[in-house]
Formats: structure tokens, sequence, C-alpha cells
């Protein structure tokens, strides 16, 4: 809706996991060259964390761009909410398996010749579960027995796990330690810092056809990024609001005032003035040094 008042050839603040949108930061390079590394190197089990928002998805979207780009055969499953029946007959449509699909066994020996096929060929098969938190102990077995299928040249499935930080918690309960022990690899995405913060609304708004942008300032920027704590699916929300509520405002600048209406109306949670206190704000105005006008005396 506000794409050509501001100038943007494309929605820069859109929800969805576009990798084309991807904000290469260190731990974000880092995280997808990990991935990478784990397929070329057949290392297994690679789990990736993170908090809600944090762009999990968006790394997996990456990573199946390069299992195109490379012919990697890969099966996807988003729906962890799965039974050991489901997982199976799943994991057999995604790499369309030659089989009864509602046979376990019929699965395992298809897949396991599938994957010797691709090995012999000096090929590697990947398997990718997201939300993998949410997988029952039943499940997350299964997937554990299949890490076991291997030859002299390295494991030949390669599986990512995906997950909030739930999943880091699983797998260092008792029950879990023989697939912890597999783990070749572990991610960890973060929220972003307010440098960060501010450099991934700007590599946003320049792939969106916005370079230099001054719709929203350095001061407003910090103030976003400690009302979303850094996790970028808030920031994308809030700035989206933003810039919607400047819009029909017909102004090309944000204020403190409009992002106080957006966080209002997105009932976002974050700390009061309260907080501003006892970090030495300054209490006789409530504000955080941000919002305390600049005086040249």
């Amino acid at each position: 809706m506000y794409n050509a008042f501001f100038g943007f050839t494309e929605n820069p603040f859109n929800m969805s996991p576009d990798p084309s949108f991807l904000f290469r930061s260190p731990q974000h390079e880092e995280a997808l060259a990990n991935l990478i590394y784990g397929v070329q190197s057949r290392k297994g089990f690679i789990v990736l964390t993170g908090e809600v928002g944090t762009g999990k998805t968006t790394m997996l979207e990456c990573l199946r761009d390069f299992l195109y780009s490379q012919q990697i055969a890969f099966a996807s499953l988003f729906n962890s909410r799965l039974n050991v029946e489901q997982f199976f007959e799943l994991l057999a449509y995604d790499l369309d398996l030659r089989c009864n699909r509602l046979s376990k066994t019929e699965v395992l020996l298809s897949l396991n010749n599938l994957l010797l096929e691709r090995a012999a060929a000096g090929r590697t098969t990947v398997l990718i579960v997201d939300e993998a938190h949410n997988l029952e102990w039943d499940v997350l077995e299964e997937i554990r027995l299949l890490g076991n299928l291997e030859n002299r040249r390295g494991k030949l499935l390669q599986i990512f796990l995906a997950g909030q930080q739930e999943l880091d918690r699983k797998l260092e309960a008792p029950e879990y330690r023989q697939l912890k022990q597999r783990v070749a690899l572990r991610c960890t995405l973060r929220s972003f810092d307010p440098a960060e913060a501010a450099a991934y609304v700007d590599s946003r708004m320049a792939r969106a056809g916005l370079k230099n942008q001054t719709i929203i300032s350095p001061e407003l920027m910090d103030e976003i990024q400690f009302r979303s704590q850094g996790i970028p699916r808030l920031i994308n929300a809030i700035c989206d609001n933003l810039l919607l509520t400047a819009f029909a405002m017909e102004t090309r600048t944000a204020t403190l005032a409009m992002l106080d209406e957006v966080t209002a109306d997105m009932r976002l949670e974050y700390l009061g003035h309260r907080a501003f206190h006892a970090e030495g704000a300054y209490p006789e105005h409530g504000l955080r040094p941000s919002q305390i006008p600049f005086r040249a005396d």
C-alpha cells in the first residue's frame, strides 16, 4: 500500500522467509556456512536453534536454495506434530520413494536403497525437520536411527533439526543423550543488538529500492530494537505498521508518537519506564536517554 509513496519496488518488511532479503550478519553468515559445510562434509546431524522469530526458517530456505542448485535430493518436514507412521509417510512422499508409503518396513527398505544408490554415485541426501522441538520422543528416536545409515565415506543421510531453544534443552535430557552425541554441528541464532537491528532495517529498505533511508531515525531505531528485543520478525512487524501509519499521515518521517501507537495496537510487551530508571536513565522525565531532546548549553 505504501510502496509507491516511499519509493519501494516491493514491500521491505514482508513477513515471509524470503532468502533474497537475508541480512548477512556475521552470525547468519556463520550459520549458513555451517549448514552448507554439514552437507558437503556429510556430518550427519546438524542442529539449528534460536528464539521465535530470529530467522531459522529463512536460513532453511537458503539451505534449500543451495540444495536445489547442487541437485541434492532432500525431504522437508514442517509439521512436526507427527506420529511415527505419519513421519515415514511424509518422508516417502517427499523423496518420491516407490513403495507402500503406509508401511514403515517398505519405506525403510526403499530409503536404504535410494541412499546407497546415491552414495555410489557420489551424491548425498538431506532431511530437514523444522519446528523439531515439537517432535515426540518416538519420532526423534526414529530420526536418530536414520542417522546410523552410513558407509566408509560418511553418513548417507544428512539430517537438519531446526527449532526453538526448547530443542537445545530437550537434547540435554538423559533420554536424548544418544542423539546429542551424534550432533556434529550446532548453530544458534540470537536477537539483534542495536547496531545490527539498524543495519538490518537499512538493508531491507535498500533491497526494496530505497538506499540511505531517512524514514526511521537512528534514535527511533534504537527504540524499535528495544521494544522488539531485537527479534527480526517483530522488527519487521513494527516497521511495516510504522510505515503504514506514516503513509496514512502523509509524512515520510516516522516519529516516536507513531511508534507508541503501533506498539500499543500490536499489544507488544516490553519493559517500561521502571526499567529505564533502574538503568540510570532520566527519572525526572521518565524517558530513556535516546528520548531526551538534545539541548546545547
